[in-house]
């Protein structure tokens, strides 16, 4: 029983080890489209329904939150479908994977949001950019097991978010156009350097 035990554990190591060593094709450009969408359509939204976002941080909260989730759970779909059937016998190794990549930034962008609202609300205008930049670290996690050229979507969410942050001061504050340009570039230039990678819905 110790000598089974053991060589489960040895082929779990190199399941995982395959797994690491593999090209991910969980994400597929059609999904990445749908999110870049989602992030016009809420600034779109923000500007009609909340054009005060200083008075209303609530409402610019509940939006941009819910518009988040939306996306993680529309591209968590994908990525469990796509797995499966592009995978098959690594999938859940793959799935795993892309957690453990994408998990740290998700997670410290729910805690820095809470901690801003609970203890720092004069600084909540740094969110944006803020977002911005733990995205393009999740990125750049993930960056070793995509496509290569997609660091490229690393490096712009960096950079918007360095930008967001120096220039939104003032009057530009919570402006719809410093989260909906951003996201919605950035994951239109996702989806189509996953589509010229080979990156295919089928």
């Amino acid at each position: 029983m110790r000598d089974l035990g053991k060589a489960l554990v040895d082929i779990a190591a190199m399941r995982q080890q395959m797994a690491r060593s593999s090209q991910f094709h969980g994400y597929g450009p059609s999904t990445l489209a749908a999110t870049a969408l989602l992030a016009v359509v809420a600034a779109a939204v923000q500007a009609w329904y909340v054009p005060d976002p200083v008075a209303d941080i609530t409402g610019y909260l509940a939006l941009w939150i819910s518009t988040a989730a939306l996306s993680i759970l529309l591209i968590g779909i994908e990525v469990v479908t796509r797995s499966r059937r592009i995978h098959s016998g690594l999938a859940d190794e793959m799935i795993q994977l892309a957690a453990e990549q994408q998990l740290p930034a998700i997670v410290a962008g729910a805690l820095l949001t809470w901690v801003l609202v609970r203890y720092g609300p004069q600084s909540l205008w740094l969110l944006p950019g803020l977002w911005q930049i733990l995205l393009s670290l999740g990125m750049f996690a993930a960056s070793r097991s995509v496509p290569r050229p997609m660091v490229v979507v690393g490096v712009w969410y960096m950079v918007s978010g360095l930008v967001c942050i120096a220039l939104a001061g003032g009057s530009n504050a919570f402006s719809p156009l410093a989260m909906g340009v951003p996201f919605g570039l950035g994951q239109l230039l996702a989806a189509a350097l996953l589509q010229f990678a080979g990156g295919s819905d089928e």
